[in-house]
């Protein structure tokens, strides 16, 4: 989504950008240490650094009745999930928040694997069952797994809301001038990979872990839509109720009201 900032293909103007890979765990934990002046992290790491960061309306990942998966090596029923041990790819993420709503009032049994090796620990049987990000919501079929369920699919069946798994963050000690140009920079940046989707996909393919071409494009068009330009209001309403549902994950007694940068 940002092919055009990292390519320098937009008029940034004054500023200069550095893009910086991460997988979203270690993102979530150096948002906690303010590292970055924006950054991507989940969001149900949102409560953890909201003294430090905004909200950012765009660059948003939502999952539109599809998300994070559940899977084991041999079939079982979703009812069984409270009795496994589940490797998850990290207790910040919304992934792992998602499966604390599914299974309230029930706790899952977790241990946390980097998101790319859990597939190899569920075919092991090192552990029962695994929760899946990234490409591994549509590989885990060709590795031998079945689904238990799909996250995604659940939350849109329960709140007719897409799934928040993924938002932007810009520090809050900056000028509010300067947080808001740089928001409308995020937002022409998507612009541009939506608009210039071929390139963008090539770009985006480098980045693929060696994943086939089409699903790897499959993957990355289920995530940058029209809620990655802007979240509007279904976009932030879905995000504040899966906050609310999972604050007592969190223990955060106090309601969180959001706070987006504004254009």
């Amino acid at each position: 989504m940002f092919y055009a900032l990292a390519k320098g293909l937009i008029d940034t103007g004054e500023y200069q950008f550095q893009h910086v890979l991460e997988d979203i765990q270690t993102l979530n934990e150096k948002a906690r240490e303010g590292i970055y002046d924006i950054t991507a992290l989940s969001v149900a790491a949102y409560p953890l650094v909201a003294e430090s960061y905004q909200l950012l309306p765009c660059g948003a990942s939502m999952g539109d009745g599809y998300g994070p998966i559940v899977v084991s090596r041999d079939p079982r029923p979703a009812s069984s999930l409270h009795e496994c041990l589940l490797a998850v790819p990290g207790l910040q993420t919304s992934a792992y928040m998602a499966l604390c709503i599914y299974l309230y009032p029930r706790k899952p049994t977790v241990k946390v694997v980097r998101f790319d090796e859990i597939p190899e620990r569920v075919l092991s049987r090192e552990v029962d069952a695994g929760l899946l990000i990234h490409e591994g919501q549509i590989t885990y079929q060709d590795a031998g797994m079945y689904l238990i369920e799909d996250l995604g699919q659940w939350w849109t069946r329960e709140t007719s809301l897409p799934l928040p798994l993924g938002v932007n963050a810009i520090r809050r000690e900056l000028p509010g001038v300067d947080k808001s140009k740089l928001a409308r920079l995020l937002r022409e940046s998507v612009t541009y990979s939506l608009t210039h989707r071929e390139q963008a996909l090539e770009y985006a393919l480098s980045f693929s872990h060696g994943l086939e071409a089409e699903k790897a494009i499959r993957f990355i068009e289920m995530y940058v839509n029209d809620l990655t330009l802007d979240l509007r209001e279904r976009g932030r309403s879905a995000i504040e109720l899966f906050l609310n549902r999972g604050s007592v994950q969190l223990q955060n007694k106090t309601p969180l009201v959001l706070d987006f940068v504004e254009y």
